[in-house]
């Protein structure tokens, strides 16, 4: 009685490994046959299923052997968008730029070149990231703008870089503020200068020039006394820029306090100096702080200098 039971068993077991053997290799077969035409018309029927991974295996068999035919232009165009719809977005993006550069007078190239650029838009990673593709998208959607200025896609075009340009800009605000909290100040407020020089309309601008002012004002108090006067003074022209420029602004007391405490400062520094004339050990202590000549920009007249980040 068992041994029945057991033969049973193997059976439909048995029956289940060819029915399932031969539901696959009815696509094996498939793609090992020379029927191409076949295979196209099975493949675009997989894609129109939304089953891409079928499909990509049929078109990535048939794009070398249509170059050049008739058809390869619509095959390649599925390929492309087969590679778009399994989200992988580097070879969507590189075969949607060749086909434009392959098909330049195609109806198509408009729409491959604008989504080439929008897979690199959607590569583009959060902004504590390195941004590499966030500037390659930029690029690249830029280019699209420069090459058919009279798109349907211009406007979305123009979005997507401004989303873009807001990371880069959130970027450069996030780590101007990190280099003060770990105590670099000089870095600090040639970091905030640096991003108001190159986002001129960022909404953050009212915190970065007051955030300059603090990373100016804590990067005298740990200078030597010899600096202190021009860093400090540095401080009071930084507070009275804000102040007259963000005249209802919350941070205007504490711009005010940094100023007045920059005043005491140099008098403070002033009267050291004097006394390190006949005070040898005042002369060493202060001897041993630091003498950084480096100074960062001013807000009007900002140089070239950059932090790399």
């Amino acid at each position: 009685m068992f041994k029945k039971q057991l033969h049973i068993i193997s059976g439909v077991l048995l029956l289940l490994i060819i029915a399932l053997g031969s539901c696959k290799s009815k696509y094996e077969k498939l793609k090992a046959s020379n029927d191409n035409a076949k295979k196209y018309s099975e493949a675009v029927k997989f894609y129109n299923k939304k089953d891409y991974s079928k499909a990509l295996g049929l078109f990535e068999d048939l794009v070398t052997i249509y170059r050049g035919r008739a058809g390869a232009e619509d095959l390649y165009y599925y390929y492309a968008y087969t590679n778009y719809k399994l989200k992988d977005y580097t070879s969507a993006r590189y075969h949607f730029k060749t086909f434009a550069d392959t098909y330049p007078t195609s109806p198509r190239a408009e729409e491959c070149r604008f989504i080439a650029a929008y897979c690199f838009y959607l590569d583009s990673p959060i902004y504590s990231l390195d941004q590499e593709n966030t500037t390659k998208a930029i690029e690249s959607l830029q280019l699209f703008i420069n090459l058919y200025p009279k798109s349907d896609r211009v406007t979305e075009a123009s979005k997507l870089i401004q989303n873009l340009r807001d990371k880069l800009e959130r970027k450069a605000y996030e780590n101007a503020k990190l280099y003060l909290t770990i105590g670099d100040y000089q870095a600090a407020a040639i970091a905030f200068n640096n991003t108001l020089r190159d986002y001129p309309d960022t909404k953050y601008a009212e915190e970065l020039e007051f955030l300059t002012i603090k990373a100016q004002y804590q990067y005298a108090q740990v200078s030597s006394e010899q600096r202190q006067e021009e860093r400090f003074g540095l401080v009071i022209s930084y507070a009275d820029q804000f102040t007259e420029k963000y005249a209802g602004s919350k941070y205007l007391k504490e711009a005010a306090d940094y100023k007045k405490d920059s005043e005491r400062g140099i008098v403070e520094a002033k009267k050291i100096l004097a006394e390190i004339a006949y005070n040898p050990a005042l002369a060493k202590k202060v001897a041993k702080k630091d003498t950084t000549a480096t100074q960062p920009p001013s807000i009007k007249d900002r140089d070239n200098q950059k932090i790399p980040y």
